[in-house]
């Protein structure tokens, strides 16, 4: 009920109001009744309770008329319920009486907020990706027969020594974290980055750029049968499927190509927010679980701790 709305074309507030006159109007109706049940009682004298009586039933009366006027009034102000359900005719799913045997009509609202969720966060992806100034080749297209020849990004190109040293000033910056690089395909990093006791990050990197992560519990194997870093088998535990998708909203977050060892600075302090992953309440709920999990999100900025369906 928000804006005094309480359906589509009824005005919350005139409603009550209108209740309230109903009330107002019944207990006119009430001394009307009681003034003819009392009849002519308390004079001294017939013309003086013939009178009183008089007096008392047209002033209930009036009341009464009052009191009925004002609610004609009310009622046009309250408005008329729209007729279109404002699921169409998938609201009608709503009026069958045996629910727990075919939940359509909850299914179907799980669904479209779901819908409104995957709209909203592909609205703050395109929003970040705009933000780069990368030039698709489908939009060259047709342009010119002859295209220039494609620069060679410098920022990708960086020393491996210099990557090592930034990973390596990252490791002393917090203590609680433990990084291991290593390249098994070439000059191409990989980390395996351990919090504590809490949970292990195996993160992709491109030079300084961080292409992918996946995050699994402590006492996870991360390794394959060959020995190598495990980059595409996802947890066993859901709270840290949740830790990774929010892991990848993290990426999309932290952009910027001309400081690639800022943006991995900024990633690897918001990633060791989750030390106290099972310890931290929910700072818009206060509690310590919903639907059986912890609070996965970490705020970007202040990295508080909420639940998924806590931080919107």
């Amino acid at each position: 009920m928000a804006d005094g709305v309480l359906s589509p074309g009824v005005n919350l507030e005139a409603f009550s109001q209108a209740i309230a006159a109903i009330q107002a109007l019944r207990s006119s109706v009430t001394r009307v009744f009681d003034c003819l049940k009392d009849g002519m009682r308390n004079k001294e004298t017939l013309e003086g309770r013939e009178k009183g009586f008089v007096a008392a039933f047209q002033e209930s009366l009036h009341s009464v008329s009052r009191d009925l006027g004002e609610l004609e009034r009310l009622s046009n102000l309250v408005g008329k319920p729209s007729e279109n359900h404002p699921l169409h005719n998938s609201g009608l799913l709503s009026l069958d009486p045996v629910q727990d045997k075919t939940p359509l009509y909850s299914q179907l609202l799980q669904a479209y907020k779901w819908s409104n969720k995957l709209q909203y966060h592909a609205g703050l992806a395109s929003g970040l990706l705009n933000q780069q100034s990368l030039k698709r080749s489908a939009n060259q297209m047709g342009v010119s027969a002859k295209r220039r020849p494609k620069a060679q990004p410098t920022t990708l190109v960086l020393p491996p020594q210099y990557v090592d040293d930034v990973i390596n000033r990252i490791d002393r910056m917090f203590p609680e974290m433990t990084i291991q690089l290593s390249r098994p395909n070439g000059t191409s990093a990989m980390l395996l980055v351990t919090l504590g006791k809490v949970l292990k990050v195996i993160v992709v990197m491109r030079s300084l750029f961080i292409d992918r992560t996946i995050v699994k519990g402590y006492n996870e194997n991360v390794y394959t049968e060959d020995g190598k870093l495990d980059i595409w088998s996802k947890s066993n535990y859901q709270v840290f499927q949740k830790v990774t998708d929010h892991a990848t909203t993290a990426l999309l977050h932290y952009q910027l190509p001309q400081m690639p060892d800022v943006v991995v600075r900024s990633f690897m302090t918001w990633l060791r927010s989750y030390i106290k992953l099972f310890q931290a309440p929910c700072q818009r709920c206060g509690k310590f679980l919903q639907d059986g999990l912890p609070p996965t999100w970490r705020d970007f900025r202040t990295l508080e701790a909420f639940h998924d369906t806590c931080r919107q």
